[in-house]
This record gives structure tokens, sequence and C-alpha cells, in this order.
């Protein structure tokens, strides 16, 4: 019950939802009462909001401080196990393995199966639970791409039960004990899950994939043109830093 509450709260706390409902009022103070000026404000304020928001100058620079945390990991020594963090995913029996992970479980788990080459006498071990009504959990889909990228099943673990990274860092270290292991997961969100794999009283190793906030070249159309791929990254900045107090609250 907590576990849902918290993610309907993460939701609604989402950039785009809270302009959507402070926009939602200004039209309401327009349409339904005396307070116009009160209800024009709120429009003009919501609209710059979300064109700021929408630029790619404004969105990767809220990100890369949560990205720019950890180097990519270039197999500096060998890891006993590799564990990659469950993320987005669906299960269509008909698509290719990898168009069933969704957001950023490819990346995490193509970053995976990079880091295994790099330490191929580790193994694996994928994390999440079922989600919803959906057949498969994300921990099983998310090995079956590994599996037809050439890991070996013999060499993966699966843990379908952890529903978020909590449940995740101590249901791995019910797994790994003292070993040494490599902690794949989106960057913005490594920082987050470093310091709940921490509190079991691991040392991982980071490995961050899925890299969002671009450094390299754009067009100058590409940083003034508003797109949706920026508000997304927008978003992520907004919820690791709620998902960082909300951790500070809690511990």
């Amino acid at each position: 019950m907590l576990f849902m509450v918290k993610k309907m709260i993460g939701a609604v706390l989402s950039p785009l939802p809270l302009i959507i409902i402070f926009m939602a009022s200004g039209l309401i103070l327009l349409w339904f009462s005396r307070w116009q000026k009160s209800g024009k404000i709120m429009l003009s304020v919501s609209w710059l909001v979300l064109l700021l928001l929408s630029l790619q100058p404004v969105a990767d620079r809220l990100l890369a401080p949560l990205e720019n945390h950890y180097p990519t990991w270039q197999g500096e020594r060998p890891v006993d196990y590799i564990v990659v963090l469950g993320g987005g995913y669906t299960y269509d029996p008909h698509w290719a393995p990898g168009s069933n992970l969704v957001g950023n479980s490819l990346p995490r788990v193509a970053e995976g199966v990079r880091q295994w080459r790099l330490s191929p006498a580790a193994k694996m071990i994928f994390t999440g639970a079922r989600a919803g009504d959906n057949p498969r959990s994300n921990a099983s889909v998310a090995a079956e791409v590994a599996v037809s990228l050439g890991v070996p099943a013999t060499d993966i673990i699966q843990l379908d039960t952890p529903r978020d990274t909590a449940e995740e860092a101590a249901a791995v270290k019910n797994i790994v004990g003292r070993h040494s292991l490599l902690l794949v997961t989106s960057a913005n969100h490594l920082p987050r899950a470093m310091i709940f794999f921490q509190r079991q009283g691991l040392h991982p190793w980071p490995a961050p994939a899925n890299q969002l906030a671009i450094s390299g070249p754009l067009t100058f159309l590409e940083r003034i043109t508003p797109a949706a791929i920026w508000l997304s990254h927008s978003e992520r900045a907004w919820y690791e830093t709620l998902g960082q107090l909300w951790q500070k609250i809690s511990s």
C-alpha cells in the first residue's frame, strides 16, 4: 500500500502534472471568478515554466549534476557480480526481446552486458518485480534480453520480488554477501542507488548507464526549440531530486 501511495505521489508531483494543474487553476479563475489578473498570472507563469523546462540548455543543466557523480566504468578490476537494476518494461512475445525494455531499461541491460564481457567470470543479477497484470517480471524480461545478447543463462540470477531500489539492495545483499559487485543503473539514479546499497553494508563499484544530459555538439536550432525529450530530462532531474529528499527524510 505504501509503495503504491509513494508512486502515486511521485507521479502527481512530476513537472508536467503540476504545470497542468496550475494551468487549470488559472483557467478556472479566468472563466468562473472575478480574479482575472490572478488567472492570467497563473497561466503566464505556467507557460513560461513549461517553455524553460522544454529547452535543452535548461533541462540538461538541471540533469547533469546528478549524472556526473561517477565516471563510466571501464573494467578497471574484475568483479564477482554485476547487478543491473530494474526499470520500465512491458512484455509482448512477438516483439524483439529488447523492445520489451522501455525507457531506461534497455541502456542499463546493454551496459550490464558490456561489463560482463569485461568481467566474464562474473554472475549477472537482474532485479525487478512483476508490474501490474504483466505475466512476466521485470527481472525475467531483462534476463531474456541479456541471453539474446550472448550471456549464458547459467550466469544469470533473477530477483523478481523487489519493487523499488531499497528492496533491490536488500535482496542483492542476500545473494552477494561479501563478494565484490558492480552496480549498473541510470547515471541520474546511481547516486541514490549507491546510498541504498551502502545502507545494506554493501560496497558496490558504480557503473553508470543511460546518460542523458548532452554535453556534445548540438545545432543552435536544437538548443532553442522546445521538445518533449528535453522536458523528459527535466522530469528525470526533478524525480531524482524528490527521491533524494525522500531518502533523507525516511533514513
